[in-house]
């Protein structure tokens, strides 16, 4: 949660942060979201066929593993700053099984990062900072924002333990 000092209510306005909502949850949404409503992030026809690295044995079984892991993209950004590719390949890369000999931790594959940014970028929600590699727009980080607040207000129903941190 960011406090901010305003003219709102008592003095402080509480805003909803993608850190205050379970990963899971928001990354669904936004998956939900960017199938949705924004179609520059559409999957390529070999998306269907193609492994996500040399450490998984099949191909995703979730027809829309395309949008969660374009949405899971979107929240590392926000999360972890300024992020190239190689970064985001270490960070969805696995352990690879050689049979008897020992296990080594190998990189996913750089093909539908890549992809999955070029498509982010030409929606207007990533954009390139040389040296670093990309990074959230304001429209990227404005997006995950209310999507966030919203799952709050969702679970905040549900979930008792979270209206303390409500913002109403």
């Amino acid at each position: 949660m960011i406090l901010l000092q305003g003219k709102i209510g008592k003095g402080t306005c509480i805003l909803t942060t993608p850190y205050d909502v379970p990963a899971s949850k928001l990354i669904e949404k936004v998956a939900k979201y960017l199938k949705e409503n924004v179609e520059e992030v559409q999957p390529p026809a070999w998306a269907t066929i193609v492994k996500t690295g040399a450490h998984v044995e099949k191909q995703p079984h979730n027809p829309n593993w395309w949008y969660i892991r374009s949405a899971s993209i979107l929240r590392k950004l926000y999360v972890h700053g300024p992020a190239g590719l190689e970064k985001l390949r270490a960070a969805y890369g696995g352990r690879k099984d050689f049979g008897v000999k020992p296990e080594h931790v190998v990189k996913a594959g750089g093909s539908h990062i890549r992809k999955i940014l070029q498509q982010l970028e030409a929606a207007g929600l990533v954009q390139t900072t040389r040296p670093k590699g990309r990074s959230l727009t304001l429209k990227g980080r404005k997006l995950l924002k209310e999507i966030a607040e919203d799952l709050h207000r969702e679970l905040s129903k549900t979930i008792p333990e979270l209206r303390k941190y409500k913002g109403d």
